[in-house]
């Protein structure tokens, strides 16, 4: 079968590799000049099923307003009034209830469960390189009253048997060495030791190697112009450099994608929330984090990548700009040197920020469409790196028509309807 998957960042990539390998004729289109150059190049780094979250959960609207009133804002409000992002941010709201969040969960922590499994058997078989670690996540509490109510954490990770550490401040730091020099106070921590870390963009530049020796075709600097549907169906792609035609379409196009569907009378709720992060050279080895720390303070991720450190996160609900905001970085940086001083030379840093596609229920959108021949895999959010492996593989199975290892048809943009 011929497959034409649109978008080359890491879903794109990981979906044409495993349609490849299932023996499928795969062309890849993107308008960049080559893999993983928008959302995926500069990630924080962590790959992390046990933290598989929904953003919309109990408490959050409260939690919200006391975001936006901190120094280093963990979230960013400059919505734009269109219906897009009104009703993204009502049907957020409408998730944040203890039955939405359980229920939204069971499906991210499933897919990302999963998607690790699949990481851990591609690494051994193809021996794919990524400045790859498997040391951990440590989630770090500033305050008493966020660790103590690490309990509903817990519980949810105990059902889905993932496992972990409650720390208090001296097993935080015999986990993350670097942090006894930390210049800010913090109490404890809860530690997933199965977590892995990695660079995103140098696996996703890899996978595409393997997938060309596998006969993918990339077609780079291609505009994506729209879909041209003849009766039920997809009957090719109109792209600048002319029409590309497949038997079936994959839309892989991140926060892009609702443009793309909406002109078929797709519904697909993804919304651009915009993400910075820094990458620093490291001064002190010593010094440095040895994997990744979650800081819940200000939700910023510190990740160890090779002779790197990156440092990413934050929220801002702007719509579709990537202006960089020097307060941002600031708040990168202050959380880094507050809890591993001296570790990088934040002087030299590289500043970037990406559009997460973020859904308002949190579960990425995988799966068939009522198009019969068009499929997405869009809408992953913070998750991308994380459930690569497992959406890739996933949507593989739906397309080649084998059932796929995992429940998913509550995966699928049906759950719109």
């Amino acid at each position: 079968m011929k497959v034409a998957v649109l978008g080359a960042g890491v879903v794109g990539v990981t979906s044409a590799y495993y349609l490849a390998r299932a023996g499928h004729e795969v062309t890849v289109i993107d308008r960049q000049p080559g893999p993983a150059l928008e959302t995926s190049f500069a990630n924080a780094g962590e790959i992390s099923p046990g933290y598989a979250s929904p953003w919309a959960g109990p408490g959050i609207p409260r939690k919200a307003v006391r975001w936006l009133m901190m120094k280093h804002a963990p979230l960013i409000l400059k919505p734009k009034l269109d219906p897009a992002t009104l009703g993204w941010l009502l049907a957020t709201l409408r998730n944040c209830t203890p039955a939405r969040y359980a229920l939204n969960k069971s499906r991210m922590v499933r897919l990302a469960e999963y998607s690790r499994d699949l990481l851990i058997d591609l690494r051994r078989e193809t021996g794919v390189a990524y400045d790859e670690r498997s040391r951990g996540t440590l989630q770090l509490f500033r305050k008493s009253s966020d660790l103590e109510a690490v309990g509903k954490d817990v519980e949810v990770l105990k059902s889905y048997g993932v496992p972990y550490e409650v720390l208090d401040r001296a097993g935080c730091v015999a986990a993350e060495p670097g942090l006894a020099r930390a210049s800010e106070p913090f109490v404890g921590g809860l530690r997933l030791p199965h977590d892995e870390t990695g660079d995103c963009f140098k696996f996703t530049s890899a996978l595409a190697e393997m997938a060309k020796a596998l006969g993918v075709e990339f077609r780079f600097e291609t505009r994506i112009e729209g879909l041209r549907m003849e009766g039920a169906a997809v009957a090719g792609v109109r792209t600048g450099e002319g029409e590309v035609k497949a038997d079936a379409y994959l839309a892989a196009l991140g926060s892009y994608s609702p443009m793309l569907l909406a002109p078929l009378g797709l519904r697909a709720p993804v919304y651009p929330v915009k993400g910075y992060s820094i990458t620093v050279p490291i001064a002190e080895a010593d010094h440095a984090p040895v994997s990744t720390l979650l800081d819940e303070s200000y939700k910023v991720a510190i990740t160890r990548l090779g002779d790197r450190i990156r440092v990413g996160g934050m929220a801002e609900i702007s719509g579709y700009n990537n202006r960089l905001e020097a307060r941002r970085q600031r708040t990168l940086e202050h959380s880094l040197q507050s809890l591993f001083p001296g570790a990088g030379q934040v002087g030299e840093a590289t500043f970037w920020s990406g559009l997460r596609p973020m859904t308002p229920d949190g579960t990425p959108i995988v799966g068939a469409t009522p198009i019969a021949n068009l499929f997405t895999n869009t809408g992953h959010g913070t998750l991308g790196w994380t459930m690569a492996c497992g959406s890739g593989q996933l949507i593989a199975d739906v397309i080649g028509g084998k059932a796929p290892a995992i429940e998913h048809r509550d995966l699928a943009i049906a759950r719109y309807a």
